[in-house]
Order: C-alpha cells, then sequence, then structure tokens
C-alpha cells in the first residue's frame, strides 16, 4: 500500500477499494458495518435524535487527540445533549492528496477506540480524495442516531428562575490547546484538549433526574455563548459566580498573558446543565464520580432579571455585565 495518500484512491477502483479496506474496515468493522449503499439498521420504538457536524479543526492532531476522535466525540455530545443514548454513526472523510497513509489510519483507529468507548457503532461512510491545496489535510463529517430516553426533554427553551447552572469540568482548555499549537506566542504551558465522550456524563445525571432542563456542549464560543444562547431562547437572566468556575491554572494563565476570557474558549468535553435548584446538589456529586466530570460545579442560577442577559459577580463581589459574543476567537477550533 502507498506510503501518502493519491488521487487514485479516490477515484473508486481497485486504490480505492484497498484504502477503504485496509484503513477504515480494518477499524471500523462491526456486525452493522456495511459496503454497501447504506446501512439497514434495527432501531428500537421509541423517539430518535439525528444529528450531523463537519470538523475541519487546524492542526489536526492536538495534545489530547486529533481530528478521528474530535468527530466522534462532537456527534455523540450533539445526541447526548438531547438525552439521547448514541447509537450509530456514519462518517464522511475528504482527503487531501499526499496526506500520510500512517496518520490516517492513526486517525481511524482513535475514531475506533473513541466510538468503542462511547458504545456507538460506525456503520457507513464515504471517502474522497481532493487535488493537492484543496483542503487542508482531512476533513471529516460525522451524522449520529441516536435514541432519546423514555420521560426525557432537553431545550435551549426550557431555563427557568431558580434553575441551577452546572458545568461537567474546567473549561476553556480545547481552544487554548488549538491556539498554542496554531501560533508561536513563545508559552511554555502544559495544557491538553478536553476532548471526550460524555454520554456516560448524561447518563450518570439523568440517574439522579429526568427533570434537567437544558444539556448542551461548550463548543465553538464556550461556555459563555451557550449561557447567552440560552438566555436568549428561555427569555431569563443568567448570574455567575466568578470564583466557582472551574479553570485550570495553565488556562487561567495563558488568558491573562493573551486578555482572553476562559468563558468564550472552546470545549470538546464539557457540558453545561440547567437543572431545578432541588436535584442541583446530588446531581454535581454524582457527577463528580465520573471519568470526565469530577471538577463538576454549581457556577450560577438562572434569573427573571435582565432577560437575554448574564451577569457575573466577580471575586471582590462586585456585580458585572459579560460581553455578549463578539466574532470568532479561534477558527477552526472543530
Amino acid at each position: 500500500m502507498d506510503h501518502t495518500v493519491t488521487l487514485a484512491h479516490g477515484a473508486g477502483g481497485k486504490l480505492t477499494a484497498e484504502l477503504i479496506d485496509k484503513v477504515f474496515r480494518k477499524y471500523f468493522s462491526n456486525p452493522d458495518f456495511t459496503g454497501d449503499d447504506a446501512a439497514v439498521l434495527d432501531v428500537e420504538k421509541g423517539k430518535l435524535a439525528f444529528t450531523t457536524d463537519g470538523f475541519i479543526v487546524s492542526p489536526y492532531e492536538f495534545p489530547g487527540g486529533n481530528i478521528g476522535k474530535l468527530s466522534v466525540c462532537g456527534t455523540v455530545n450533539d445526541l447526548a445533549c438531547m438525552g439521547a443514548r448514541p447509537l450509530y454513526l456514519s462518517c464522511a472523510v475528504v482527503i487531501e492528496e499526499g496526506f500520510s497513509m500512517e496518520k490516517l489510519s492513526e486517525i481511524a483507529r482513535s475514531m475506533m477506540e473513541t466510538a468503542q468507548e462511547a458504545g456507538v457503532r460506525i456503520v457507513a461512510g464515504d471517502t474522497k480524495v481532493v487535488g493537492k491545496g484543496q483542503a487542508d489535510g482531512i476533513f471529516i463529517t460525522t451524522t449520529g442516531i441516536g435514541r432519546v430516553l423514555e420521560g426525557v426533554r432537553t431545550s435551549g427553551t426550557l431555563a427557568k428562575p431558580g434553575d441551577k447552572v452546572i458545568v461537567t469540568g474546567d473549561i476553556g482548555r480545547h481552544g487554548c490547546t488549538i491556539l498554542l499549537h496554531r501560533e508561536d506566542f513563545g508559552i511554555d504551558a502544559d495544557v491538553t484538549s478536553d476532548c471526550a465522550p460524555l454520554w456516560q456524563a448524561v447518563e450518570d445525571a439523568l440517574s439522579v433526574t429526568k427533570d434537567i432542563h437544558v444539556i448542551r456542549d461548550a463548543t465553538r464560543g464556550g461556555v459563555g455563548t451557550v449561557l447567552y444562547e440560552i438566555a436568549a431562547q428561555s427569555n431569563v437572566g443568567i448570574r455567575l459566580d466568578a470564583p466557582k468556575i472551574p479553570v485550570q491554572d495553565e488556562v487561567r494563565g495563558v488568558c491573562g498573558m493573551l486578555g482572553l476570557e476562559p468563558l468564550y474558549l472552546a470545549c470538546e468535553g464539557r457540558l453545561v446543565m440547567v437543572v431545578p435548584a432541588e436535584h442541583a446538589e446530588e446531581l454535581t456529586a454524582r457527577l463528580r464520580q465520573g471519568r470526565y466530570t469530577r471538577e463538576a460545579a454549581v457556577i450560577g442560577e438562572v434569573t427573571e432579571d435582565m432577560p437575554g442577559r448574564v451577569v457575573m459577580t466577580t471575586e471582590i463581589g462586585a456585580r458585572t455585565l459579560l460581553p455578549e459574543p463578539g466574532g470568532e476567537l479561534l477558527p477552526r477550533i472543530c
């Protein structure tokens, strides 16, 4: 097999079959994986969640993961936010001519390992090869189907005054990681992406109560953008307690040097949950037992005041309006 991907690998002939066989089928093989035009799947009765997402992160490898791991986590987590157990994924891959076959295998292996951890099967896909300069290495699109657990309904429109706001761990690490890995700031910081599949975290939370009003993954735009979206959708205010927001010291240091706000840095392994106050303490304690949620914390509450706005109580007790999200801070973080 060639050491790099060539245009012939995307032409539909012998080399295409070889690429699929020796890379994708090798890692994705499972009882539902198909070489036919579409996978035929068994689905239990009930509501399904269905989502799709494209991943064009630059660089495609970063401390804590790569585009393959990210593509599975991103789609699995979108399903989880709707209270849906991930069942099946498809994946479409666009590869630039000259891309390393070894790196492609590493990406496929990461997808397999992450899918196995998340309990989801990759069942179908598509491969395209484009000419040099027509893509930046590799782009991946994943589409997911999950079954919504009975009795669960989550939406950005359901936040209510008195609800508590929970974040499932320290924030901003993915965005900080990509920023440091892309740009030469001369900053020596031990920061790795928080990229992780989060269905187990959602299942843990739902074992405490199915009455969770909002679950959102804080990807592009970070926690701050998610909170502004929820405030607008539900026509409520949100008040944050700054000292309670978990931020890794290294991330806080980088943000201090570059004048960034950690609340607006992307996460790829963190959820924002809005829950009735009576469940917040027990739910947070349950999350802290999880692999990726040990720093879960209640960071604020939903209010009737200032609908559509997010207000933050600072370390010295002053209240300040969190600036509304502006332009894209970190292009291509996912």
